[in-house]
């Protein structure tokens, strides 16, 4: 098997200090930070025991595609990709909130949808609506950004009036976010996709607003593929999606969904290998580009001399 990269432990000349995500690890020097993304896979916020080759590389290489094709809607953080997994970029302090919008009723907002709730962070959800069937209107249905533990919906009141945004920055970080999505829709739609969810993040540097982190990657968006979408609505069936959801669904059909007592289910040589093979053929959908795998062999030391040239 292919080798991945399940941590990183670098140790850099004026590195101030290392934060370790779900999925990346961020090392934080003066004025720049290098985030590393690793091959770890994340649902539930957990991270499952695995990680899955080539993952981080497909991640890294489809948010520089959508972060440079969308820099003229606002700034964003990178400044070099010096490795396939690695980007360098600004310093920014991040937003405390994770910018969530939807096209489609799918996923969370379904599951809410189907306990009989019809209010997400504060916006009415019309009746009568179906899974995966379109809102007349894309809603934005905001995240507290948890550094331990679940992410939790907030609405766009309680962040203004607890003081976690301004208002000023806010309504621009939802201006952002519509023109984001619109962009990443007509994107999706020239690749026979529909861009059905996804979320975004910002912060600043020097009091101005950046994009940071990913875009429109199959670990922060859910796209279905266009041409069999009516049909598949019309005779009440699940929809083809490009996503890491086939993770979820499958954790799901084996009794777990990160909550406390429940056990994570074995993954051998096989499931590996065939989330690593829909990784690749989501980058392929989302990018219409083949998709050519690094060298592991001598990965990590690859990447530590891509990062000590690249500083």
């Amino acid at each position: 098997m292919n080798q991945a990269i399940k941590n990183t432990d670098f140790k850099f000349e004026s590195l101030i200090k290392k934060y370790t995500g779900k999925v990346r690890d961020v090392y934080y020097f003066k004025d720049k930070i290098v985030m590393i993304v690793t091959d770890r896979i994340s649902a539930f916020d957990v991270v499952l025991p695995r990680p899955i080759p080539y993952k981080g590389q497909i991640l890294n290489q489809i948010a520089e595609k959508f972060l440079n094709m969308t820099e003229d809607i606002v700034p964003n953080w990178i400044e070099n990709v010096p490795d396939p997994n690695v980007t360098i970029g600004k310093s920014c302090k991040t937003f405390p909130v994770e910018m969530v919008i939807r096209g489609y009723l799918t996923g969370h907002a379904w599951r809410l949808y189907r306990s009989g709730k019809r209010e997400i962070c504060g916006v009415i959800m019309p009746e009568g609506m179906r899974e995966h069937d379109r809102f007349p209107e894309p809603i934005i249905t905001p995240t507290t950004k948890a550094k331990v533990g679940h992410d939790e919906d907030i609405s766009r009141e309680n962040i203004i009036s607890e003081g976690i945004v301004t208002e000023t920055d806010y309504l621009k970080l939802e201006d952002y976010t519509l023109k984001l999505f619109n962009r990443g829709t007509k994107y999706a739609k020239s690749k026979n996709l529909i861009l059905v969810d996804t979320k975004y993040e910002f912060g600043k540097n020097n009091d101005k607003i950046f994009l940071v982190d990913e875009i429109h990657t199959p670990d922060s968006s859910r796209y279905f593929y266009e041409d069999t979408y009516q049909d598949l609505q019309n005779q009440n069936q699940n929809q083809r999606q490009l996503s890491k959801e086939f993770v979820r669904e499958w954790l799901i059909d084996n009794g777990f969904q990160g909550k406390e007592g429940q056990v994570m289910p074995e993954m051998n040589d096989e499931r590996v290998n065939l989330i690593s093979e829909r990784y690749i053929e989501l980058y392929e959908n989302i990018t219409g580009e083949k998709f050519i795998k690094r060298n592991t062999e001598n990965m990590l030391n690859d990447i530590e001399s891509n990062i000590n040239i690249a500083l």
